[in-house]
């Protein structure tokens, strides 16, 4: 026998509610960052994804997370795959998991390209989520591999958007070049943190533009 739900039972469950945002983080551990840097770039995303708007809104979203180190030609890592963070108790387990994340390589190169090639694969995992996102964090311009910016039309076909962080300790011409050869796609944008110890404050601003847009969709 086949039960079907009253009109109210229906009202009262709502509607099923997919996927809307899939964020993949990826993370720059080339030569030029030191331990400490490693460090501030973990405990920072880590405290940025507890922020109280930010968490809401991932969780609002049914988002689905993933963590990604990155330095020079193939030396690229998923060190947390997706994760859905449908419950703030499972963000806080994906925040602890991005705290506490070994760090895979040290004193490689910047392969800026392959790190978004990369990222960029995965996604066919979550293709039932609405909107598709790269945060890519760094502190230098690309300085081998394929160039960032001959990945753009792929990018733009997979309707991926890039957004970068421009972590600018020793390049002060990194935020251009991340807005000419690294960021894709509509509203892409970059944000300039001028050291490692600006950054947690800077990687949480531009995490709640992102997931704040993102939450004003599903008003």
């Amino acid at each position: 026998m086949r039960f079907l739900l009253s009109p109210l039972a229906v009202l009262i469950s709502g509607p099923v509610v997919a996927c809307d945002l899939a964020l993949a983080l990826a993370v720059d551990v080339s030569g030029s960052v030191d331990a400490e840097e490693y460090r501030t770039q973990m405990d920072g995303l880590a405290f940025a994804l507890n922020d109280s708007v930010i968490s809401e809104a991932l969780v609002r979203a049914r988002a689905r997370l993933m963590l990604v180190q990155w330095t020079g030609v193939s030396r690229q890592q998923i060190t947390i795959p997706w994760t859905t963070v449908d419950t703030f108790e499972a963000l806080d387990a994906f925040a602890g998991r991005v705290a506490n994340d070994p760090r895979v390589w040290r004193n490689y190169s910047t392969a800026v390209g392959e790190a978004l090639e990369t990222t960029m694969e995965a996604f066919a995992e979550v293709g039932d989520c609405t909107r598709h996102l790269i945060d890519l964090s760094g502190d230098g311009p690309s300085n081998e591999g394929i160039e960032p910016k001959a990945l753009h039309p792929y990018l733009r076909a997979l309707g991926i958007t890039v957004n970068a962080i421009a972590i600018e300790q020793s390049e002060p011409d990194l935020t251009a070049y991340y807005y000419e050869n690294v960021i894709v796609g509509e509203g892409a944008f970059v944000v300039t943190a001028s050291g490692f110890a600006d950054y947690p404050e800077r990687i949480r601003k531009k995490l709640l533009r992102e997931v704040t847009q993102q939450n004003a969709a599903l008003e």
